[in-house]
């Protein structure tokens, strides 16, 4: 396997954002959105989509172990169809609408959701029933299928939930492992997923890891309060990052 032809720059971008990875899946959820767009910036479209997608299921499997015996399996099973049809309605929406449109949609549904959820905490409102449950998970389903934006949807969810920080953490774990283990077979078949490509993952996967062990150090010494506002002020700049 050889590694593709990278700058200087684009090496310190990759490294960056296999950093950024491991760090947002076990401590900072939402900070993944800054990964994207260092990737982004590093390789061309296909080569950035797939590198990070190997990076990321290496980060969600030490996520999934580190936070095995911290998970709400009721909120996960409550998002299973929700979730499969969103997937179905968004494979549709792609299929009748340009990138800008798109990039557009969901940074708007993500400024909603960030609303509600802002003005649920200042009414201090219960967290989410079934049938709102039902509809995160829609939109979950349809952000990662159109624009691999769940992550600031799921955020929302979680967080109107009231989790604490390490169920929080784990749930996130679970479902982004599934999520992102589905598209693995689609990146393999129409070719996103070269062998070089996996060299150059291979070559990121320690920094990935290194930051998911400091992660797992730090999530515990996280207040609540700042580990809440975190997750709000990093789906917020997702949300800008799709509008703009």
């Amino acid at each position: 396997m050889t590694l593709p032809e990278l700058t200087a720059l684009s090496w310190a971008l990759v490294c960056a954002g296999a950093l950024i990875v491991g760090l947002s899946k076990t401590a900072v959820p939402g900070a993944g959105t800054l990964a994207v767009a260092a990737f982004a910036a590093a390789l061309d479209a296909r080569q950035s989509t797939a590198a990070l997608l190997v990076l990321l299921l290496v980060g969600d499997l030490f996520a999934v172990w580190m936070y095995r015996r911290d998970v709400d399996w009721a909120a996960l099973r409550r998002l299973v169809l929700p979730v499969l049809l969103g997937l179905m309605v968004g494979a549709g929406f792609l299929a009748v609408s340009s990138d800008a449109v798109v990039r557009r949609v969901i940074g708007v549904i993500l400024l909603g959701m960030l609303a509600l959820t802002l003005w649920r905490r200042r009414k201090d409102r219960p967290g989410p029933g079934r049938l709102a449950g039902m509809g995160y998970g829609w939109m979950g389903g349809f952000t990662t299928m159109v624009a691999n934006a769940a992550g600031p949807v799921m955020s929302m969810y979680l967080l109107a939930m009231r989790m604490p920080v390490t169920t929080f953490l784990g749930t996130a774990a679970y479902f982004f492992f599934a999520v992102n283990l589905s598209k693995l077979p689609f990146h393999i078949s129409i070719g996103l997923l070269t062998w070089e490509i996996l060299a150059l993952s291979a070559v990121l996967v320690p920094l990935v890891a290194g930051t998911a062990f400091f992660g797992r150090w730090l999530a515990p010494r996280i207040s609540q309060r700042l580990f809440d506002r975190l997750v709000l002020v990093l789906t917020a700049v997702g949300a800008v990052h799709l509008l703009v």
